[in-house]
């Protein structure tokens, strides 16, 4: 039987420009041992990692000021056994080869518990992390994509129906409703 890695006092690096959600993991990951350290673009996301070299690290895609791809490479030069987890909101094929190629052990989609990333991190025998308990429902991933689009595109209708390739009346009635339940 293989013994769970310890994480008592490791130093884990979260990479997010979503201030609640980072703070937010922050705490969670802070309760389970982790030495957390807190970041908010590339730039930060660099020097953070390149100052403390991290056994982990947590990084958002698409950050304010670039790729955390960026992020993902530093840290493996200056940690070459740390174990990333690279989070997003916009999942699709190429950008899960890319975050694997740069050297992340996994690829989550955004919201992300505690619980599921913690999970990929410390995941060492497995080809892939067990799936969630509860997924989210295809109504929700597509309500939180248009939303994050949405904000994206600084809450400008007319742009984010262009970009998701939708009629701007119709993405004017999925703004107005709310959440799908999950």
């Amino acid at each position: 039987m293989t013994e769970a890695p310890q994480t008592q006092g490791s130093v884990l690096l979260i990479v997010d420009d979503d201030e609640p959600f980072r703070l937010r993991l922050a705490r969670a990951m802070e309760r389970r041992g982790y030495r957390v350290i807190l970041a908010h673009s590339v730039a930060s996301g660099i020097a953070a990692a390149v100052e403390t070299p991290p056994q982990y690290a947590v990084v958002d895609l698409r950050l304010s000021d670039g790729s955390g791809l960026d992020v993902v490479a530093a840290v493996r030069k200056v940690a070459p056994d740390g174990r990333v987890v690279v989070l997003t909101g916009y999942g699709n094929i190429a950008t899960t080869v890319a975050a694997i190629k740069a050297g992340a052990v996994d690829y989550l989609p955004k919201p992300a518990d505690a619980d599921a990333i913690e999970a990929a991190l410390l995941a060492r025998d497995r080809a892939l992390p067990p799936p969630p308990a509860q997924p989210m429902s295809a109504e929700r991933v597509r309500w939180e994509h248009i939303q994050r689009v949405f904000e994206q595109c600084d809450r400008n209708v007319s742009e984010t129906a262009r970009r998701l390739n939708m009629h701007r009346r119709t993405l004017q009635r999925i703004l107005a409703k709310h959440a799908p339940r999950e």
